[in-house]
């Protein structure tokens, strides 16, 4: 191997150590090489190990991957004004007459506080949501099943099966990692089976996840990045902007991208 070759391959290690995902099309840009160069050179990284070759790009190997998940308490202190910023304008996207399936999670509870369509309805697995969208007099619909005490969300057969008379308008869904290649994915089996059904019976489904979940992957997918729309704070990496339509609410961007309009969807 030239001296060139391993100069180029170690630039796209340390390109995607400070990034976690990155297009071919970035590579080529950036290394002034060809794509077939590039496509050559990712391959043989992926052969060693050394990264994990995706359509269209790479992203990291193992440095993401999470294994245990964290309360209710812990994820609600953990970036509060980006989640509550995606909130909002999720929130916005509720009009009266929806049939709204909202997820178990700390993002959607804050959904609640920005919610202004009087004329909905809602379907949850989340008791702390289910309280709050009442208490604001909102009609809300509660799924039956087993407790998981440390999300507080009901999971389980019994919840799904329940979610199969409903046919939702929107469905706004947490999620612990969003990946290229893995999609969306939650470290528990049973709150994956329940997004699963849930986005089957929506017809429009948004992802709303903070920054942090970018390029992370846990052990249970449970859909696709072209599932579902995803709204975010910054900008992620072209490879997702390519799979799904993306809102990002800030103006920071998180590796290479170009910020969405503002009127953008």
């Amino acid at each position: 191997m030239s001296r060139l070759a391993e100069e180029r391959k170690a630039q796209i290690l340390q390109i995607l150590n400070e990034e976690g995902v990155v297009s071919v099309n970035e590579l080529r840009e950036r290394l002034d090489a060809s794509e077939s160069t590039v496509r050559r050179d990712l391959l043989e990284l992926d052969r060693l190990g050394k990264l994990n070759r995706v359509h269209g790009g790479a992203t990291l190997t193992d440095r993401q991957f999470v294994l245990n998940e964290a309360d209710i308490e812990e994820k609600i202190r953990k970036n509060v004004n980006e989640k509550k910023a995606i909130a909002e304008f999720a929130a916005m996207q509720i009009q009266d007459g929806d049939f709204v399936y909202l997820d178990a999670g700390t993002t959607t509870l804050l959904m609640i506080d920005f919610i202004t369509a009087r004329d909905a309805q809602f379907v949850t697995n989340g008791i702390v949501h289910a309280r709050n969208l009442a208490a604001r007099g909102l009609r809300t619909h509660v799924l039956g099943g087993e407790l998981k005490s440390s999300t507080e969300a009901v999971v389980g057969a019994e919840a799904v099966q329940a979610l199969q008379n409903y046919n939702f308008s929107k469905a706004f869904l947490g999620t612990n990692g969003i990946h290229p290649k893995f999609g969306y994915t939650t470290p528990d089996s049973d709150e994956a089976l329940l997004k699963t059904a849930a986005m089957e019976r929506s017809f429009v489904k948004y992802i709303v996840s903070d920054y942090s979940k970018f390029g992370k992957v846990t052990t249970v997918t449970f859909a696709q990045l072209d599932e579902a729309a995803i709204i975010t704070d910054q900008v992620p990496p072209q490879l997702y902007l390519d799979s799904t339509v993306v809102k990002a609410v800030g103006n920071k961007t998180l590796g290479p991208g170009i910020p969405l309009e503002e009127d953008s969807q």
